[in-house]
């Protein structure tokens, strides 16, 4: 743990597009299934988030925030990558010359790559940003806590996991406040529902207005390496 703290950094972030794909949202999670599998030797980041237990032949989970994560924003195949996952897309990038979904084989005709030092951190100002895709705020057992409050309670409590969800971001980045540093949050969102691995799940959508730096098209919540809960700033 750092001895000093630093609550704004610079972090490589590298977004991958296949403009001539079209594809649903929903397709995201075949997104990762097909590059997890596909560079499945390079690193564990890019594959379910799972890493070899050395001489076990287990498997085990990656925890922290994901650094590979799997879109489709405006029907177009999206891959987005930040710190090590930035530098691994990037890496990749001229290998990737087709996509397949379920039977179905896409030639990748083009395909645009941006790469760039993004700033995550603790503003002076107030930030509005919008999900471009349906946040998946809550787990099986904040759901239940979630179903016995009250309209107020439950703001609070979307409140409290928004702010525990940048939180975790900013540890994955080495950001820690200081002491009279806070996390502000203002949630303005509706309840849906999604499926997710065959099951109906609650989610969001919405806006939310915080004082943290957050780059375009990363993502909050769960599952966010399958593309739930990306994030663009209101303009």
């Amino acid at each position: 743990m750092p001895t000093t703290t630093l609550s704004q950094t610079l972090v490589p972030l590298t977004t991958i597009t296949f403009p001539e794909i079209a594809l649903r949202t929903r397709d995201a999670h075949k997104l990762r299934g097909y590059f997890g599998e596909l560079f499945r030797q390079h690193s564990p980041l890019l594959h379910n988030h799972l890493e070899q237990a050395d001489g076990t032949g287990d498997v085990k989970f990656r925890y922290g925030y994901p650094l590979v994560q799997y879109k489709v924003l405006g029907n177009v195949p999206t891959l987005v990558g930040l710190g090590e996952g930035a530098t691994l897309l990037t890496q990749l990038f001229l290998q990737m010359r087709e996509v397949q979904i379920e039977s179905e084989t896409f030639p990748v005709l083009s395909k645009h790559i941006r790469h760039e030092q993004v700033p995550i951190g603790i503003s002076d100002d107030l930030i509005e940003y919008r999900f471009e895709t349906l946040w998946m705020a809550l787990n099986q057992a904040n759901h239940r806590d979630y179903r016995n409050y009250t309209e107020a309670e439950q703001q609070a409590q979307l409140k409290r996991v928004l702010t525990g969800q940048l939180l975790a971001l900013f540890r994955e980045f080495n950001l820690w406040l200081a002491p009279h540093e806070r996390i502000m949050v203002r949630l303005s969102v509706d309840e849906r529902t999604t499926q997710f691995k065959n099951q109906t799940m609650v989610a969001f959508a919405g806006r939310f207005l915080t004082n943290v730096i957050l780059p375009d098209g990363i993502g909050l919540g769960k599952a966010v390496s399958r593309g739930f809960g990306t994030v663009f700033n209101v303009q």
